[in-house]
């Protein structure tokens, strides 16, 4: 008897985070001290109030029974709550539905939305399961490109109207993984207009929404008309540095919402109800210890940026999220090579910009997981290779 993937699973390229995860722990065993700067895992704890909120209610029965489809009633208020507060945007309580984390929300939309033959706008580089997603549903994907000149903002207008009319669903991720960027109203205002011409779905990637160093990101459902055409996911992963929880929510046009809620029904059980009532508290009165976070990743990413120019890399700043892109420095080299040389000599883990996409090649994502000390001794060991 033989075994083999399925030709869907076949179709995809090889996770990257999973290839450098192999070779970290290869190292490891070899003795090495290794450097992750590769996946976007937060090391610190969550805040206090989460942790003591899930401890104080544990024992509480009907905690540990299945939760609903969609999330707790108190789990949706409190996401209500948040909304209004942070964004200005008045939430109903069936415009809101739990997930799984971020990542199983995105690569469920294909799913629940689309059918075999559908066409997936997504961007690049960017976040593998857009196009995961669109595979497993057996629909075709379409890159948007994500140029440096255009501040990494897809150019909808470049896309041609016979792909527009088969699209089904448009992903858009602001702040970017992994370029850093943020996009402004206008941008999202040009996505509701192109979303009403050719009747499709936006689906507004803001995982990184709290994780900004001077102004505040706004959010795709600010603008006028945005409920009409698409939805928003968030997530708890990165804000409150608890990537194990795996808790999420898209919020927004109510008729999607209740076709992936309908899909989620039949496929996952809900998340821990201890979990959606501890994550109810941080969002109803613990959102004020996101300052010391973002001053955290902060000091993080300039002690990574300022310290690889003085080697005299062209390496720009991020305006939010926790990962620095940045151009190959080394002229003639490409981004997997720049990557293993410097995981062999300088034992530090950083992403070639080909494991987002083709088009992202020439170019190096580093996430900002370890302390500022390990930061810094990343930097140090960077500089002492014979470039």
């Amino acid at each position: 008897m033989s075994f083999r993937p399925s030709d869907r699973l076949r179709r995809l390229p090889p996770y990257l985070f999973a290839e450098f995860e192999r070779k970290r722990v290869a190292l490891e065993k070899q003795g090495k001290d290794i450097v992750n700067l590769g996946i976007g895992d937060p090391d610190t704890n969550p805040p206090k109030l989460l942790l003591d909120t899930l401890i104080s209610t544990l024992h509480q029965p009907y905690l540990h029974q299945y939760s609903p489809s969609q999330g707790t009633e108190e789990f949706r208020k409190a996401v209500r709550s948040f909304f209004s507060r942070r964004y200005k945007v008045s939430l109903d309580l069936n415009e809101i539905c739990l997930g799984v984390g971020s990542k199983e929300l995105i690569a469920h939309m294909p799913l629940a939305l689309t059918n075999p033959g559908d066409g997936v706008l997504l961007p690049e580089p960017g976040y593998p399961p857009y196009r995961s997603g669109a595979i497993f549903a057996l629909c075709e994907p379409f890159v948007l490109p994500l140029q440096a000149n255009r501040g990494f903002l897809p150019d909808l207008d470049a896309i041609p109207p016979d792909v527009a009319r088969r699209a089904r669903i448009l992903y858009v991720n602001y702040p970017n993984n992994p370029t850093g960027a943020v996009a402004p109203l206008a941008f999202y205002e040009r996505c509701v207009e192109f979303a009403r011409e050719f009747d499709i779905i936006v689906v507004s990637d803001e995982a990184y929404a709290e994780l900004y160093y001077e102004e505040a990101p706004v959010s795709f459902l600010e603008v006028s008309g945005a409920k009409e055409v698409g939805v928003a996911v968030h997530s708890m992963t990165k804000t409150f540095s608890m990537a194990g929880w795996r808790v999420a929510w898209v919020c927004g046009n109510a008729e999607i919402v209740e076709i992936l809620r309908g899909f989620k029904a039949n496929c996952d059980s809900g998340q821990f109800m201890g979990f959606q009532k501890a994550v109810s508290a941080v969002l109803e009165k613990g959102t004020e210890e996101m300052k010391a976070i973002r001053e955290m990743y902060r000091g993080r990413r300039d002690a990574f940026v300022n310290g690889l120019r003085t080697l005299g890399w062209d390496v720009p700043s991020p305006r939010a999220g926790l990962y620095v892109w940045f151009p190959v420095p080394i002229q003639g080299m490409t981004s997997m090579a720049f990557a293993s040389r410097v995981l062999e000599e300088a034992n530090v883990i950083v992403l070639p910009g080909s494991g987002f996409g083709s088009l992202a090649e020439g170019f190096v994502r580093v996430a900002l997981t370890v302390p500022e000390p390990r930061i810094r001794e990343a930097v140090d060991r960077i500089r002492k290779v014979k470039w």
